[in-house]
């Protein structure tokens, strides 16, 4: 077995130097080393099928197998599932740019793994295994501010190439109560961007509070609507289809100023029909 020393938390490899680092196979986004007795896992933001999260801490981490149900006994399901006795250290890197994997840290399991419903590759709904992780020491290590802004800017474009019921079904499917969060230079709340683009795709140009169109278009033709969370996400709001509206910019600069319980129960009561 080869002795190795991971990168810090924080370092961006290419995939040829985590391939080398812990000698692994260069694809998937779990890789078993038997030379390294590692794991290395993957959780890709940019191009993935998964509906990987952080909440509090805790990476729910989708495991292996893209199409129909997941087995807990298929591959490295079974060896992130085991652990905690089998000796095998888990070290995992997130993908925020392309091509790009960022180190984050060796990870243990927080709790049990448990099964949700996520579409398989086809797009086909199926029950998948999710393994709730933790760094085994230390912190998360802050992400460049910069980075995941255009991060977001990625799915906002992946969004905009959907179609209105697909961007509705991701909309409803990824919406959560508990709002992903990661440490940057700033604390950024991971929003839905199908959720964002569900809401100016409904509001079909108007604005949601004073009900007049859009003040201009974009250079692509869509109207300028800006998604704002009715009760803000900082207070414990939810990124759901339900708790975003669409507003052009006066209203959405009104709402952060004055945040008035009478334009909250209206913008509430309007999105209710939908």
């Amino acid at each position: 077995m080869v002795n190795f020393i991971p990168p810090a938390p924080g370092s961006n490899l290419n995939n040829d130097d985590l391939t080398q680092l812990f000698q692994c196979s260069p694809q998937g986004g779990m890789r078993r080393s038997n030379r390294t007795n590692t794991l290395v896992i993957v959780s890709n933001h940019v191009v993935s099928i998964y509906d990987d999260r952080w909440v509090d801490d805790v990476l729910h981490y989708t495991g292996m197998g893209q199409l129909g149900d997941q087995s807990l006994d298929f591959n490295q399901n079974r060896t992130l599932n085991e652990s905690r006795a089998n000796g095998v250290a888990v070290h995992l890197f997130e993908v925020f740019t392309a091509r790009t994997y960022t180190y984050i840290g060796e990870v243990v399991l927080a709790d049990e793994p448990y099964q949700e419903r996520q579409p398989d590759v086809e797009g086909r709904e199926r029950f998948v295994w999710v393994f709730p992780l933790r760094l085994q020491s230390g912190s998360l290590p802050a992400i460049p501010d910069l980075t995941l802004q255009q991060l977001n800017q990625v799915k906002e474009k992946q969004a905009r190439k959907l179609s209105d019921a697909e961007v509705e079904a991701l909309a409803r499917r990824q919406g959560r109560d508990n709002v992903g969060k990661r440490s940057a230079k700033v604390t950024q709340h991971q929003r839905s961007p199908w959720v964002a683009e569900h809401a100016k795709r409904r509001s079909k140009g108007i604005c949601d509070l004073c009900q007049e169109p859009a003040p201009f278009n974009k250079k692509d033709g869509t109207p300028f609507l800006e998604t704002h969370h009715i009760v803000w996400l900082v207070k414990g709001g939810a990124d759901t289809v339900e708790n975003t509206a669409a507003l052009c910019p006066n209203c959405h600069r009104k709402m952060h100023v004055l945040d008035d319980h009478a334009d909250r129960k209206l913008l509430s009561e309007r999105l209710s029909g939908h």
